[in-house]
């Protein structure tokens, strides 16, 4: 009878991996590993008062890796069958061959630690009812204008069981939790519509949700998107722009995160290849990979390697200082492993990812920095944002935000966008706040392979190209 591994006892579970491992070193494979891993996942999500959706799934499986000759063969089981996880492990080994490095020696984790998710509240203990009321209550909060069309609420909730053993000694599980909350409000009038949202998420349990004000949160972002409706078309051109913190995560994430990755690097395919050691940015420039942050949406213990997180510093005060690594672009560089091996999940292959990517903090208040500002833009929430790591470009669309007029806010602009060389943006950066906001979300590498990131960063004072948008 098949049944998951979160109900065999944990030494069952421990016999079938380490065996898995054993059978992949004695056929030839000089590092092996094998990951059993469950996934929970809820989704609650309405429109306009009524239940849109309702999910409750669990999947669960292993994933098998051999290196052998400087390079990786995968195998999955789909279930916990040990004659299954055996065949997976054999695959695995005859999947590894073709063009490697020979030689590529890899320095896994050794490291031996159980751990549970740090919630008060865990969502399993929490029943559907209340889940599915928590999302009627923001949905109907954002109902006290007729020019609110429609209205939304959205709880989604993952919970990841991971067991990892490897053939240098590692002996790994760890429990990932992650909960998150959103109302979103469309509003029109005549021919015009616009939009707001707003919402929590952690990698906090369910108190991220009784914690909450829920109404205040649903009647905010209706009021926000009834404002819109007044914005005006925003100026273009080359102009000082303030970055709030979703905006300035953005930027981290997509103009130099993407092309920080370690594959890209090893592949040539990052402008920022070679450019360790050399000026990036202005000064005032700090970026980090940090996948420790307490309670951020992308933090996770271990990498889906069994390498423990770490916090890497990508900028340092403008000069460009290192990558995001996995074993195998770590190794290939001469570098130590980050923590950034992660796959969306067992069956998928481990690609070198961000947790958490942001920029430091600076040392200004965000009042004094606005009225530091002769004439500009202040932006307000990200829609979305596009990456180039071949060309460093960047280009990002602005829910919406403010002009700056003689140093004081003045009129509500519609949404833009926001363009430009990643290097010239940051190298025009010349004033940050000491508030650091992350922002979490799914980072996507190619057209698949979805993880759970933040990004984020202070309200940054720099200068990019400006598109009127609508």
């Amino acid at each position: 009878m098949m049944q998951s591994m979160c109900m065999m006892k944990a030494e069952d579970s421990q016999d079938f991996l380490h065996k898995a491992v054993w059978r992949m070193t004695d056929m030839g494979a000089e590092f092996a590993d094998a990951k059993s891993q469950t996934v929970r996942n809820v989704g609650v999500s309405s429109i306009n008062g009524e239940l849109r959706q309702l999910v409750r799934k669990s999947t669960g499986g292993v994933c098998l890796r051999a290196w052998k000759d400087g390079r990786w063969g995968y195998g999955t089981a789909t279930s916990f069958d040990p004659d299954q996880i055996m065949k997976a492990a054999e695959d695995a080994v005859r999947n590894a061959t073709g063009d490697g490095r020979p030689g590529t020696e890899l320095e896994p984790s050794v490291a031996r630690r159980h751990e549970r998710a740090h919630v008060k509240i865990h969502p399993d203990s929490v029943g559907m009812d209340e889940k599915i009321s928590a999302v009627l209550d923001l949905d109907s909060a954002q109902a006290f204008d007729s020019r609110v069309v429609n209205r939304a609420g959205a709880y989604s909730e993952e919970v990841k069981e991971n067991m990892l053993v490897n053939s240098a000694g590692a002996d790994l599980s760890w429990e990932e939790v992650r909960t998150l909350c959103r109302a979103m409000s469309v509003a029109a009038d005549g021919g015009r519509m616009e939009q707001y949202y707003d919402g929590p998420d952690s990698t906090l349990g369910f108190e991220v949700v009784r914690d909450a004000d829920l109404e205040r949160i649903g009647r905010t972002v209706a009021e926000e998107a009834v404002k819109t409706l007044s914005a005006e078309r925003a100026p273009s051109g080359a102009l000082t722009v303030i970055s709030d913190p979703m905006v300035s995560g953005l930027l981290a994430h997509e103009a130099m995160g993407h092309a920080s990755e370690g594959d890209e690097i090893t592949k040539g395919r990052s402008f920022l290849t070679g450019a360790v050691g050399r000026k990036v940015a202005s000064e005032v420039i700090t970026m980090y990979d940090n996948g420790t942050v307490p309670g951020a949406h992308g933090s996770v213990p271990f990498d889906d390697e069994g390498t423990p997180s770490s916090c890497t510093k990508i900028i340092d005060k403008g000069v460009y200082a290192g990558y995001m690594h996995s074993l195998e672009t770590a190794a290939r560089l001469g570098c130590r492993p980050t923590g950034n091996g992660r796959a969306e999940n067992f069956g998928k292959r481990t690609w070198v990812r961000m947790t958490n990517t942001y920029f430091g903090p600076g040392d200004w208040e965000k009042d004094d920095l606005i009225a530091d500002t002769r004439n500009g833009i202040l932006c307000d929430k990200m829609v979305n944002g596009m990456e180039d790591p071949v060309g460093g470009c960047f280009e990002a669309k602005c829910l919406r935000g403010f002009l700056i007029e003689n140093g004081e806010v003045t009129r509500m602009l519609q949404s833009f966008t926001l363009t430009g060389r990643s290097v010239e943006i940051l190298s025009s950066a010349d004033a940050l706040t000491k508030e650091v906001i992350l922002d979490g979300g799914m980072c996507g590498k190619g057209i698949e392979d979805w993880v759970r990131v933040s990004s984020g960063g202070p309200y940054m004072r720099a200068r990019m190209i400006v598109g009127g948008g609508q």
